[in-house]
């Protein structure tokens, strides 16, 4: 196999593949060892008509297909990896011979990782974040821990309110006309859940036990049902039971349960904890200002395949933790009437911003000369191996070449994350140092502030 590159615009290439024409026989003869067995021939039992026949009956190129396939599929990856280049997208293939006697030859137009003009990255100016916790901010975190341990109990003499929990039937007409799903009973509803439409819970505030009565709400205009979305609707409804929480007290038996002698000790540890909560976030919340700083003040022009690989490597992600909670992708689109390439688009803005982020931390690691030591990799696997409660030696024996660069690279670009922190100023605001904000001041633009790039994502997928 031989491979040769062509540059094109805007980041992309043409890869020239070819395989010799001793492999593509190998590949045909196993094309036709597959599936020689679903062919039928007359005059030979099936399965056993020999490939000249075949290839006489159905023409020389019957095989073609199949043995282009597992070659492509046997020899892209190596050549991506043998070419030279830094591919950062899945190619578009095109066949472009395959004949028997000769060599196969393919092309695969990708991406390459676009080159970044840093700008301004030390000394960057981010907000100052206050780290006090208040007595409040402790009173709040206890209240729900408190809220955790309550226990439901029965209510029978007063009506529903905020918060409790009540068992009701319902039914739902649209023009006096019941309409499907709109039917339940002995349905638990968490007053204030938001867990229906917008509006239905609070009309039942107010109701007794054994009392029925009418809900009239109007469906949002973007109802997944789209033959009820924008209507208005009746649910008649029937509250048969009320629970409401009841918290336990707050005294040494509450702080004891939690593993502390007094209410003191237990307060000064909530404080504690959110001490460091609250030192952790503003970590993250410096980092994600910085490097937005440094990508504003960066230039880059993104291929727009890399993008679309992103975006299908973010919805796959999605669709995994989908499987932990055990609901497939399509069960999910079905469930929300929505479809892959509205989930596409939906990250598009994620992508791209994951994309630039780990473009400018990895030019600032270059710039910096900031890599991985050994003791970062060994620190990292041995913290790998205990999230997977594995040994460590048997975690390197699973991780490939491939496997080990991208770990390096990952704890490069976590030093650049954390150089441009420790290199980043506080005021008392957030001030704006390129030209596009400084464009923004000009017309009196206010931008909103930004969420954490990691949070953010989990937030979108979720």
């Amino acid at each position: 196999m031989s491979v040769t590159v062509e540059k094109l615009e805007n980041s992309m290439a043409k890869l020239t593949i070819t395989v010799s024409a001793d492999q593509l026989e190998k590949a045909i003869q196993k094309a036709y060892n597959k599936n020689k067995g679903r062919i039928q021939i007359p005059g030979f039992r099936k399965g056993k008509a020999p490939r000249k026949m075949i290839e006489q009956m159905y023409g020389k190129g019957v095989f073609y297909e199949d043995a282009a396939n597992d070659l492509i599929e046997e020899e892209y990856p190596k050549a991506a990896q043998e070419c030279g280049e830094d591919v950062v997208s899945s190619p578009r293939i095109d066949v472009e011979q395959i004949e028997a006697g000769q060599d196969f030859v393919f092309t695969a137009e990708v991406a390459l990782k676009p080159p970044v003009k840093l700008g301004k990255y030390k000394g960057v100016e981010v907000e100052k974040i206050d780290l006090e916790v208040t007595d409040d901010e402790v009173d709040a975190e206890i209240d729900r821990q408190r809220n955790m341990n309550a226990r439901s109990i029965d209510v029978t003499d007063r009506a529903v309110q905020d918060g409790d929990t009540v068992n009701l039937d319902f039914e739902g007409f649209v023009d006096g006309v019941a309409f499907q799903g709109g039917k339940g009973t002995d349905y638990p509803l968490t007053i204030g859940s938001g867990s229906f439409i917008p509006g239905f819970e609070e009309q039942l505030i107010g109701f007794e036990i054994g009392q029925e009565g009418d809900v009239n709400v109007k469906f949002p205009e973007d109802y997944q049902a789209e033959d009820l979305a924008g209507k208005d609707a009746t649910f008649k409804c029937r509250i048969n039971s009320i629970r409401a929480k009841e918290l336990p007290e707050l005294n040494d038996d509450f702080a004891s349960d939690a593993g502390f002698d007094t209410v003191a000790e237990y307060k000064e540890d909530i404080k504690k904890k959110l001490t460091e909560k609250k030192e952790a976030d503003a970590k993250a919340k410096r980092e994600d200002e910085v490097v937005r700083a440094v990508i504003d003040d960066s230039e880059m022009e993104l291929p727009e395949p890399m993008i679309e690989t992103q975006q299908r490597q973010m919805v796959n992600e999605f669709a995994q933790r989908l499987q932990m909670q055990g609901m497939n992708l399509d069960q999910y689109l079905q469930y929300t009437g929505t479809s892959v390439d509205q989930m596409l688009a939906q990250v598009k803005p994620q992508a791209i911003d994951r994309i630039k982020s780990r473009l400018v931390l990895e030019a600032v690691a270059a710039a910096e000369n900031l890599e991985a030591s050994e003791q970062d990799v060994n620190d990292e696997l041995e913290r790998m191996a205990d999230q997977y409660k594995m040994e460590v030696d048997k975690l390197k024996d699973l991780m490939g070449d491939g496997e080990m660069k991208q770990l390096k690279s990952d704890l490069a670009v976590q030093k650049a994350a954390d150089f441009l922190v420790e290199n980043a100023k506080e005021g008392k605001a957030a001030k704006k140092t390129t030209k596009k904000k400084k464009a923004d001041e000009a017309e009196g633009e206010e931008k909103p502030k930004k969420t954490t790039r990691k949070k953010k994502t989990e937030e979108e997928a979720e």
